[in-house]
């Protein structure tokens, strides 16, 4: 999946939305309170349910600029990438990509047929999400 948005909140304020997220998911996971600077190459596992396990390695991440990440377990590797460029009057754009390999002929296959299903529905969350992100930065700067 891939997606540009013109984003009608500053880059600093996406960019510290997505640190905090990154940051609360690792202190769930582990327990561990991490800072901004201890992220690059910072590697965990994140249980999503009684069977799925996963390791998540933070690759790059640079302020206000670029967050990447790695999740791989032993049906897929699943990298994300965040693309943040600051526009004229308070806003930015983000790009967004989502690259996935799977592992072996069947969840490849399987993986092709719940993407065909799933995509649109997926694209239509992360636009919510974004559009709940610039919602919250409306409320949080004009104190309503």
């Amino acid at each position: 999946m891939e997606l540009v948005k013109k984003m009608n909140v500053p880059v600093e304020f996406l960019y510290e939305t997505i640190l905090k997220s990154v940051l609360s998911d690792i202190h769930s996971q582990t327990g561990k309170k991490l800072s901004e600077k201890q992220l690059q190459g910072f590697e965990y596992e994140k249980t999503f349910s009684k069977h799925a396990k996963a390791t998540i390695r933070i690759e790059e991440i640079m302020k206000n600029k670029f967050y990447q990440y790695r999740t791989t377990s032993n049906k897929q590797d699943f990298l994300v990438t965040y693309k943040l460029r600051p526009l004229e009057n308070g806003s930015c754009e983000l790009h967004y990509i989502e690259k996935m390999e799977s592992f072996g002929y069947l969840q490849k296959l399987n993986d092709v047929l719940i993407g065909l299903i799933w995509s649109p529905l997926k694209k239509r969350r992360f636009k919510e999400m974004l559009n709940q992100i610039e919602a919250t930065h409306v409320k949080e700067s004009t104190g309503a």
